[in-house]
């Protein structure tokens, strides 16, 4: 995805099967809220955004505001109840074509209707207990740590965790944790890494190394191999990849701890942190013969000199907020930790302030599931990601899978068929996430609509081809046109060869009739 851009002046006309959203719609189509909801002079409008995503201020005057104070309680009612109904719709619609992002869609968050009424607030450390603060759900945030103690292999008194706000969080906790403990660290990251890797580096002012990819976006092991030996004589800060974004490539942990090794880095002096949003969740269930083929999934444990793990909630597990985990050994977090005395203890995490509720719905989510039914989950988007790269390959799009992975690439389509499906997209490639909530007729629908989209701008393309040959067809004729009149010469009144001023007139009029039959490009010459 790329890491900047601005958006164009107007949305796309949507796709014919999208529910238009808002109160009433322009002439253009696009929908457009009432005019009491209007505010010509202000330069940015608080709104929800109804349409296709924009970055401008200017777009957001476009959207509703506010309802204004001189409005009853009973009409402000009204008008929010209108919108919120429409964005339900269109929530509704979009939950229908998504296909491009790693959300799990498949969750019912009602058992957590009774608890909205409550603002929940976990702040600190979750492992110091509840302090003074009493509106938090500490005690479901460390259930869930202990749930991800246990899969990663750390004794539940040497670890220390806490639920994020989402994966990048959990990034920049685990780049800052290395940069707290190697202040003189040089971080090593795959260019395939997300960029809040890098965003991390940006914000600790760490010195980086960006190491190449290989072909499939693994890290390539022969250059890190050589970056670590170049900077011998200063600590490593490395980034692991459990599933790239864009090709949900797998970085080899074990071989990259045997590079450290072998490059002459000792078990402390080093950071590993393993970036796991989506895939991370998933390397645990993938451990049995034949789950993941080939050389299997990495076995992600902290018996392993790793410094922490992130993965994030709201991917594979599912929930109706962005969320995560991060976990490190409790020996390590000391270097963060700031001790705040109205907090009843230290605040090592990176955001303090924490979504309670996020904590209540991961706990839900394991308990719900367990990890037989997370199992279940795994091998079934692994066996329909194959089977969708496979439907693809039949349908005649090139694809292609990585060996652990849930995320199929091929080209990318044209950019309605992109904003319809919700596709990921950098430079000529899209991906399709294979999540828990995607089944056989979701995949179907995709490949017949994107083999229509490709049909249709083959046929644009065939057009657009045959309009340029017939342009040059023309465009000789008019040349030929031209250049026999200039063979003819201006007639014979030109030469002084009888006719008088009648011969003069008869050749400009047949000179004028020539260029008037060749067109503008001969009369222009």
């Amino acid at each position: 995805m790329s890491r900047s851009g601005e958006a164009g002046p107007s949305a796309p006309p949507m796709g014919e099967d999208e529910i238009e959203i808002g109160l009433g719609a322009s002439p253009s189509g696009r929908m457009e809220a009432p005019e009491r909801w209007r505010d010509p002079v202000s330069p940015y409008q608080a709104a929800p955004v109804l349409g296709a995503p924009k970055t401008s201020r200017k777009y957001a005057r476009e959207r509703p505001i506010i309802p204004s104070d001189t409005r009853s309680d009973a009409e402000r009612m009204a008008d929010i109840h209108a919108t919120i109904d429409a964005y339900k719709r269109r929530m509704e619609e979009r939950s229908r074509h998504h296909m491009g992002y790693p959300y799990n869609l498949d969750f019912d968050c009602a058992v957590l209707e009774p608890l909205m009424r409550y603002l929940c607030v976990n702040m600190g450390d979750p492992l110091n207990g509840d302090g003074p603060h009493g509106l938090n759900s500490n005690e479901f945030e460390v259930g869930v740590l202990d749930f991800f103690a246990d899969l990663w292999h750390i004794p539940r008194d040497a670890y220390w965790g806490y639920v994020t706000d989402a994966g990048t969080e959990g990034n920049l906790f685990g780049i800052g944790l290395g940069r707290a403990n190697f202040e003189r660290g040089v971080l090593y990251a795959s260019a395939a890494s997300h960029y809040s890797v890098f965003k991390a580096a940006r914000m600790y002012r760490i010195d980086t190394v960006e190491v190449p990819e290989l072909e499939g976006g693994e890290i390539d092991y022969a250059a890190l191999d050589a970056a670590l030996r170049a900077n011998l004589g200063r600590p490593a800060i490395v980034n692991v990849n459990l599933g790239t974004t864009v090709r949900g490539a797998v970085d080899d942990l074990d071989r990259v701890l045997g590079i450290l090794a072998g490059a002459g880095y000792p078990e402390g002096s080093f950071h590993v942190h393993c970036d796991g949003a989506l895939f991370g969740m998933m390397a645990p269930f993938m451990e049995a013969p034949g789950a993941g083929g080939g050389r299997g999934a990495p076995v992600v444990s902290f018996e392993k000199p790793i410094g922490s793990v992130s993965v994030s909630g709201h991917k594979f597990l599912g929930s109706p907020v962005p969320c995560g985990v991060v976990l490190t050994r409790r020996s390590l977090v000391e270097a963060l930790s700031t001790e705040v005395e109205w907090l009843g203890g230290g605040d090592p995490t990176v955001m303090g302030s924490r979504n309670g509720h996020a904590a209540v719905w991961l706990w839900v989510a394991l308990a719900r599931k367990g990890r037989a039914g997370i199992r279940a989950d795994v091998l079934r988007c692994v066996r329909n990601a194959r089977t969708l790269r496979g439907m693809l390959a039949a349908a005649g799009v090139p694809a292609s899978l990585n060996e652990l992975s849930n995320t199929v690439v091929f080209e990318r389509p044209g950019e309605e068929f992109v904003r319809r499906w919700q596709l990921a997209c950098e430079g000529p490639i899209a991906h399709a996430v294979v999540m828990p909530n995607v089944g056989l007729g979701t995949m179907e629908a995709f490949v017949r609509e994107l083999v229509a989209s490709r049909a249709r701008a083959s046929a644009e393309a065939a057009r657009r081809v045959g309009e340029a040959a017939r342009e040059a067809e023309e465009e000789e004729r008019r040349a030929a046109a031209a250049a026999r009149g200039a063979e003819r010469g201006p007639g014979p009144a030109a030469s002084g060869v009888g006719g008088g001023s009648g011969g003069v007139q008869k050749g400009q009029a047949a000179s004028t009739a020539a260029a008037a039959a060749a067109g503008p490009a001969a009369a222009a010459c």
